[in-house]
């Protein structure tokens, strides 16, 4: 979740008539990912028979040089690297994201789990499974994952509103 402060900053910085309506802006500590919806098929200026994946290329070439500008500004003021995205009809196309290792310990039953996946062509490492496990987390909990989301924006209020 991002903080008002960079949502507006990098919302105030996109052009006008990139994207329908504001951005979609998420982050973490060490990402920032702008994903905005592009017209829809029903446009007139596009191409007739042009997918959704089309669509988001024809936007994404033209735009480059004016998002690294944004995005490098970005990285400067909050710290953070700034990845860019598009969607359109049911396509939703990443740019440039991260990809962040992250250490754990696992012991034998967790490491099992992953070595099955890999094992069973699920995916391709262990690293590939532990992402692959967390995505179907994030698909099966997606509502209890946003209450725990919600509860920790409000204990980030609570805390600023505390004694000093």
């Amino acid at each position: 979740m991002c903080d008002e402060e960079i949502s507006a900053w990098i919302v105030g910085r996109i052009p006008e008539g990139w994207f329908e309506g504001p951005p979609e802006v998420d982050c973490d500590s060490d990402e920032i990912l702008v994903v905005g919806a592009l017209d829809g098929p029903t446009d007139a200026s596009r191409p007739p028979g042009e997918s959704d994946a089309a669509r988001i290329q024809r936007f994404r070439e033209p735009t480059r040089e004016q998002r690294m500008r944004i995005a490098q500004a970005a990285e400067r003021r909050f710290g953070r690297r700034i990845s860019w995205g598009a969607s359109v009809g049911g396509e939703r196309l990443l740019f440039t994201t991260l990809s962040i290792p992250v250490m754990t310990r696992l012991r034998l039953p967790e490491r099992q789990v992953l070595d099955t996946l890999v094992g069973a062509g699920v995916a391709r490492s262990r690293s590939d499974a532990l992402a692959w496990c967390v995505r179907l987390v994030a698909k099966h909990e997606a509502e209890w994952i946003a209450e725990l989301r919600e509860a920790l924006v409000r204990v980030g209020e609570l805390r600023r509103k505390g004694p000093g």
